[in-house]
């Protein structure tokens, strides 16, 4: 910690505080999440070791990416990149909604993230307003995987006590404990209205009530699967303060999402209701609804992938920490090629850069694969396969050959050793010239 300077406090829970730091050395700023003493609360220390574990496993330009982890005095401290604000901060400002395009721009990157976590077989179980990170430029970045689990193909049991309620599934408020990715689509589904309205859908104050406003729009909770149903029936067989719940297993004319949006246009409102399905077996995942038709339109999806692509790439190329990984590769590269050479004269390094043409490749943006093409200016041996750089070494000769240098007046005062010229490329003319030369041509030395 003696390495970041704390400026502002941005963020408080029961599990801990967020705070806006300084890095001492580089100047870049970041979000270090300190956690409460992991050693005394057993939850706390779950949660944590939890979204380590995942964020190790989650690289993607839509998820907040995690520069290190360390611990001190039984705390756990995770150092994050550091994003202007969040989704909720933009709708305090806009109390009357984003606007279609931003919420198009917004809802498209967040399933960009969530259909990655997906891949990776792990569920995010936490999507909200505040969970958005919105950086300057409009980059959004998923973050507080706290509560993210992987997905088991076996159907094991979960716990349902999780999202916050305005953004929980149907199934997690019936008590369904074998749920899935689905309850992600479902959040973003109420996320995507609430950025278009600034409100939130389904604002429930307590479980039953949750469920009551979800039914009062989509139908009945027949409408589940067979499970779910079961289960909400005995959800709703406890005793209760308000006998208003008992519409909730009677069948009626839901209010319909036409009719509580009706200034929405149809690409929109397909797109709310097929997030939105009270089943969560036709719940459509995130690569299909990628593919909707409000993506399409006019070639959104497109042009704002070049977009975005140039975005993340000036915030990659402001990032310290992301030039640092850069050089941290170059280096490792160098001393994974360093070869040791010995002679007569002693022994001297080489070292073999081998063809940038493969590394750049696996770089994703312009921006760093211009930083890693410049290469020093030398004179380099053309390979088939990889070039070696000779560059002006410092030999360290053997005693019998200081000895030599010495009887020749040839010995540099104050030295080590001897200064060599860096060898000439092979199709040179000094090489044509003396192809078969069989001693060092030492440069010359005043007395």
């Amino acid at each position: 910690m003696d390495k970041y300077e704390n400026i502002e406090i941005v963020g408080e829970g029961s599990y801990g505080i967020v705070m806006k730091c300084r890095h001492r050395e580089t100047g870049q700023m970041v979000a270090i999440k300190k956690f409460l003493e992991t050693e005394e609360d057993v939850q706390v220390r779950k949660l944590a070791l939890r979204e380590i574990r995942m964020l190790k496993k989650l690289h993607h330009e839509n998820i907040i990416d995690m520069i290190e982890v360390f611990r001190r005095r039984k705390r756990f401290y995770l150092v994050f990149e550091f994003l202007d604000h969040t989704v909720l901060d933009e709708l305090e400002r806009s109390p009357d909604g984003l606007g279609l395009e931003v919420s198009k721009r917004y809802i498209f990157q967040v399933l960009r993230g969530l259909n990655f976590c997906h891949n990776s077989q792990i569920m995010h179980r936490d999507v909200k307003p505040e969970n958005v990170l919105v950086s300057s430029n409009g980059v959004i970045k998923l973050c507080d995987f706290g509560f993210a689990r992987l997905i088991s193909n076996s159907k094991e049991s979960c716990t349902d006590y999780v999202a916050t309620r305005w953004y929980r599934a149907p199934e997690l408020l019936v008590g369904d404990s074998r749920y899935g990715k689905e309850i992600d689509i479902w959040a973003v589904g109420c996320l995507y209205a609430e950025i278009m309205t600034g409100d939130p859908i389904f604002p429930g104050e307590s479980d039953i009530d949750q469920l009551y406003r979800i039914t009062k729009v989509l139908g009945s909770i027949h409408s589940l699967g067979k499970n779910q149903v079961s289960m909400g029936q005995n959800f709703l067989s406890r005793p209760l303060r308000f006998t208003s719940v008992d519409e909730l297993m009677i069948s009626q004319e839901p209010l319909s999402l036409r009719n509580l949006f009706p200034s929405w246009n149809s690409e929109s409102l397909d797109f709310l209701s097929q997030c939105l399905r009270m089943n969560p077996n036709t719940r459509p995942n995130c690569s299909a609804l990628l593919d909707h038709f409000l993506f399409h339109q006019d070639n959104f999806s497109e042009k704002f992938l070049e977009e975005l692509k140039m975005y993340v790439a000036k915030e990659s190329y402001l990032n310290s920490f992301s030039r640092k990984k850069i050089q941290d590769r170059k280096v490792f590269s160098a001393k994974q090629n360093l070869r040791v050479c010995r002679g007569s004269a002693g022994k001297w390094q080489m070292t073999i850069l081998h063809d940038t043409k493969e590394l750049c490749n696996k770089i994703e943006f312009d921006s760093t694969v211009e930083e890693i093409q410049r290469k020093p200016a030398a004179l380099q041996i053309s390979r088939p396969r990889e070039v070696c750089y000779f560059g002006p070494v410092s030999v360290i000769p053997n005693t019998t050959y200081i000895r030599r240098l010495e009887l020749k007046g040839l010995r540099i005062k104050n030295s080590k050793g001897c200064s060599l010229p860096a060898l000439t490329p092979k199709g040179s003319i000094q090489a044509k010239m003396n192809s078969k030369r069989k001693r060092l041509d030492l440069p010359s030395v005043n007395h």
